[in-house]
């Protein structure tokens, strides 16, 4: 536990650190959704229509973005080689990035998507249900993108390679995601959505640690 509890506060420093994923990450996210209101025009209405949808893909990019350097950096020090033969194993190793993935790369998105949701004009029915279907989602998306990232972690510049895999699973979080604040801005129930949502994260966690796991197993030998 105490070599976890370390593995995931140096990453999470690290996503902080000048340059760091982190950083980036919350840069993009800001950058991208301010961007839209001058790109579609400012009539209220179009805003209100799509600030759902312009969030959830702007926060999965963003989450993608910072995916290439989860395991890059330690596998190209050997820092992987030496984590894997601590008593953490590769299963362990994989879990720490990922909760510290999450922690310091989606969190701080979450954190921020309300002040873009007034941005955007979304309906103040929706603000709850837009915070909560993304702490429910996104840690789907750190769990499927893990997997990813450890596939192509000893291929040179898999960035676009990752992205190919991983992008089309993000596909069920996003249509439910999308749907719970569609559904809460149009006072309908968004429960069924959120359900769904929650399915899919349940199912990443189950399966995502596991699979990078195995895939990093793979990239080491």
């Amino acid at each position: 536990m105490g070599i976890f509890i370390s593995l995931c506060a140096r990453d999470i420093r690290l996503a902080w650190s000048q340059g760091g994923t982190g950083t980036m990450a919350l840069s993009f996210f800001l950058i991208a959704v301010t961007l839209f209101p001058f790109g579609v025009g400012p009539e209220p209405q179009v805003l209100a229509r799509i600030a759902a949808g312009v969030i959830w893909v702007v926060a999965l990019l963003a989450c993608l973005l910072s995916l290439d350097r989860l395991y890059q950096a330690d596998f190209e020090d050997g820092s992987l080689d030496d984590l894997a033969l601590s008593p953490l194993g590769l299963f362990g190793v994989a879990g720490a990035k990922i909760l510290a993935h999450w922690v310091a790369t989606v969190l701080p998105l979450v954190l921020l998507s309300p002040v873009l949701g007034m941005l955007m004009n979304l309906s103040q029915d929706a603000f709850g249900m837009l915070v909560l279907s993304l702490l429910i989602g996104t840690p789907a998306l750190s769990l499927i993108g893990s997997v990813g990232a450890a596939l192509t972690v000893s291929v040179r510049r898999g960035g676009v390679l990752m992205s190919l895999l991983v992008l089309p699973l993000y596909v069920p979080t996003l249509i439910f995601g999308v749907g719970a604040i569609d559904a809460a801005a149009g006072m309908t129930d968004p429960y069924p959505h959120l359900a769904f949502l929650g399915a899919v994260t349940l199912v990443s966690l189950i399966i995502g640690p596991v699979a990078s796991a195995a895939a990093l197993r793979l990239s080491l030998e």
